[in-house]
């Protein structure tokens, strides 16, 4: 137990890691809060490392609401299965710490999930007005918990958002993730 609180402890004193978003509109760097969020971020952060979201698509873009990414079947920007996959380890735990109530504000990277508990996976959206009503704590069915935020870059998150999209929220010119690469704390 006592080398839990140590390991604990030397995280929370370490900086949280960073990741250059590289996009077909530019870059996006944001902060993960695994020193709060270490099941949320965390897997991000795996996912991420592995090369996972390199190559992915965009798949949903609702201006003055959020930009949602990470569907592996969004490899093919016009998947009619994009939105729908999970990563390739499957579903995490939901994770809803009482000392990390992060709001759904702008800038902020969230998970997104089926609305079913313990539904998140490898999909993720970044907020782009305060939707505070997705947050885990609110009442309502959504519960989306925060996992990080922009830090620089919310003029691309804003370019992306202005995409004009389909009848299905897709962005009608693909928007790409390049390449997602990691910056330990």
């Amino acid at each position: 137990m006592a080398t839990r609180r140590r390991l604990r402890a030397s995280l929370r004193a370490m900086a949280n890691p960073t990741a250059l978003l590289e996009t077909s509109l530019g870059n996006i760097t944001v902060e993960l809060y695994l020193d709060k969020m270490p099941i949320t971020a965390g897997n991000f952060l795996k996912l991420a490392k592995s090369g996972f979201y390199d190559g992915l698509h965009f798949h949903r873009v609702i201006n003055g609401f959020m930009l949602q990414f990470g569907c592996p079947h969004s490899r093919d920007p016009k998947s009619p299965r994009a939105g729908t996959g999970d990563s390739p380890d499957g579903t995490i735990r939901d994770e809803h710490p009482a000392d990390a109530k992060f709001s759904n504000e702008p800038g902020t990277l969230s998970m997104a999930n089926t609305g079913a508990p313990n539904s998140g996976s490898c999909q993720f959206f970044v907020n782009t007005v305060h939707n505070g009503y997705l947050d885990w704590f609110s009442p309502g069915p959504s519960k989306h918990p925060v996992f990080g935020r922009v830090t620089s870059g919310m003029d691309v998150v804003h370019a992306i958002e202005k995409t004009p999209t389909d009848r299905n929220d897709r962005p009608v010119t693909p928007v790409q993730m390049k390449k997602v690469t990691v910056q330990e704390g």
